[in-house]
């Protein structure tokens, strides 16, 4: 596995190789953004305020002379504390009300007399021994404002989604470069404005548009990444991406492990992202646009660029990349007669026939589940018992070697081959974590790490295997609105989590029936492995069926065509450099 990871690395000449990991860099702060708020929103024990000093409490058996000593022996949201203020009067105090004894001499735990109830209107009292802050305490977002605090995570989640809708189209206008460096900006500034907010509404608002920038950034990386490094090394560069993010999550559970105040812990998040924002501005963009916007100058002088950081003598010129796309488009032409160059494809041609519909139907739930079991096994494993830091920070580090085994399962074993056992894995984790005893801290996290690497291997290589089931003409289309049911499934995770309150294994038997059904209807689908692409719905739809494949004919991948040209640059290094 490392030998074929190292072999990507070294595949990448010096100017793509500072271009890829200045890029995947920032890709942390994604990760970061992403699960910052399994530490930042945390709900702690706590209890009705009083109007009063108190002299002494009582819990059980247990008696102190204030409350924060007897945090150490709560154990559940169903327990009241009996306290005694100075002026003498006697209070129970419960989690959303708190209840005045009409009688009573003698602080006693249990009392059967007269009682008057009243609501918190003296605020909460919180255990304050893990968190010394988060917002859940700041703005007292339990009892009837506890929706409050349920609905930060999924808002962020939606302006994953809508960021994501708009920052792909905003970069195939404007270009990859000048939406990175305004996404990168954009995560730094709203980053460190989360903190400094008011109150509860301009949280949510300013952590909204920290999600479209980071949802952003995150989408066109990807495509500025893929366009840099070439086709030989897509797949692993892709791959890579998602280990970053990875590495983001471990620094979430490293940093809420050292500060314990939310404000100062937002803060020391987002710094993480100043160093790229300092020297992003110097990324060029990428030559492949600006070809496309006939922008032939300013192309040519990306690729000298490119050509002095990587020794090359006699860099191509721009004509030759142009007869290169004149000729691309031609032979594209001629080779696809029946399919009109001008026609307009919608999203109805995911669904022209029973195939591809079913075909379309299957993706989707893919990329559903895949998300859906990405996020409820990362927002959970802070309640699995134990260290809830080593946890996050274990649910980070186990994504690192399964996109090494996703991208040698696609290229050893084939797409669905290895999406198949890895979907139907993720199901039977899911089962076998319902039957360990839940005083097995260790065995539960274990099972819950295997249940994340198998679902992350599903959730990587579905991006490739997409791409390669449709044909030219909706392919762009056919990932798009996968992508689109990938950010749905982000929405609902969230939600998914908080039904650990009506059942706590409902979150891993949602994930399991859905990863079984994916598992099933993947075998339908067929093997992409060492075939060439497709051009049209009639050539994709007999994959489908199982005949023989397409007619040997690639799609008039232009861009490609291009690219491999510009590769060119590495293979003419001059002698002289070592």
């Amino acid at each position: 596995e490392g030998f074929s990871s190292v072999k990507f690395f070294l595949s990448l000449y010096r100017f793509q190789a500072c271009v890829y990991f200045a890029s995947v860099f920032q890709a942390m702060s994604c990760g970061i953004h992403y699960l910052a708020s399994v530490f930042m929103a945390v709900t702690p024990n706590f209890v009705c305020g009083i109007p009063g000093n108190v002299s002494s409490v009582l819990f059980y058996n247990s008696s102190e002379s204030s409350i924060e000593d007897i945090w150490t022996l709560w154990t559940s949201t169903e327990n009241y504390l009996a306290v005694q203020l100075e002026n003498g009067e006697i209070w129970e105090l419960n989690q959303c009300s708190r209840s005045k004894r009409e009688v009573g001499l003698e602080l006693a735990y249990e009392y059967e007399g007269n009682k008057s109830v009243f609501s918190c209107s003296d605020g909460f009292l919180y255990d304050d021994t893990k968190w010394k802050s988060t917002v859940v305490t700041q703005w007292d977002l339990v009892c009837d404002r506890e929706w409050l605090a349920k609905l930060i995570q999924p808002t962020f989640m939606l302006g994953v989604l809508i960021g994501a809708v708009i920052f792909g189209d905003i970069a195939d206008r404007l270009g990859r470069q000048r939406v990175v460096w305004f996404t990168s900006a954009g995560q730094f500034v709203f980053g460190i404005a989360v903190a400094f907010t008011f109150d509860y509404y301009s949280f949510v608002i300013v952590r909204f548009l920290l999600a479209m920038v980071s949802s952003g950034y995150l989408v066109v990386a990807f495509v500025y990444v893929t366009e840099f490094v070439g086709i030989k090394a897509r797949t692993w560069a892709s791959m890579h991406v998602h280990a970053f993010f990875a590495m983001g999550i471990m620094i979430v559970a490293l940093v809420g492990f050292l500060v314990r105040t939310w404000w100062v812990y937002q803060i020391c998040l987002s710094i993480a992202t100043l160093p790229f924002v300092l020297c992003c501005w110097m990324l060029p963009e990428t030559p492949l646009w600006l070809l496309s916007e006939e922008r032939y100058e300013e192309a040519q002088k990306v690729i000298n660029i490119m050509a002095r950081w990587n020794k090359v003598s006699t860099p191509c010129e721009v004509s030759e990349l142009c007869s290169v796309q004149q000729d691309d488009l031609v032979g594209g032409r001629t080779d696809d007669n029946d399919t009109s160059s001008t026609k307009k494809h919608n999203i109805l041609d995911l669904f022209c026939n029973w195939y591809i519909a079913r075909r379309t139907v299957t993706v989707w739930l893919i990329w559903f589940t895949g998300s859906l079991g990405y996020y409820v096994f990362s927002l959970s494993s802070v309640s699995l018992g134990g260290n809830e830091y080593l946890n996050l920070f274990l649910i980070g580090a186990v994504e690192l070697p399964c996109y090494i085994i996703a991208c040698i399962g696609m290229d050893k074993l084939g797409r669905r081959n290895t999406l198949i056992p890895f979907l139907i894995l993720s199901a039977l984790i899911c089962v076998l974590i319902m039957f360990i005893p839940q005083d097995f801290n260790t065995l539960i996290i274990l099972a819950n790490m295997a249940g994340k690497f198998s679902i992350g291997v599903a959730f990587g290589l579905i991006y490739l295997y997409t791409a390669e089931l449709y044909p030219t003409i909706v392919r762009s289309l056919a990932v798009g609105s996968g992508s689109m049911m990938c950010r749905v499934g982000s929405v609902v995770a969230p939600f998914c989590v908080y039904l650990r309150s009506v059942w706590i294994f409902m979150p891993l038997l949602l994930v399991g029936i859905m990863a079984l059904l994916s598992g099933i209807l993947t075998i339908m689908l067929p093997e992409t492995l060492g075939k060439p692409l497709t051009n049209t719905l009639v050539e994709a739809t007999e994959m489908g069926r199982k005949k023989k494949s397409c007619s040997g004919k690639t799609p008039p991948a232009h861009s490609g065509a291009a690219l491999e040209k510009i590769e060119m640059f590495g293979q003419e290094t001059v002698s002289t450099e070592k």
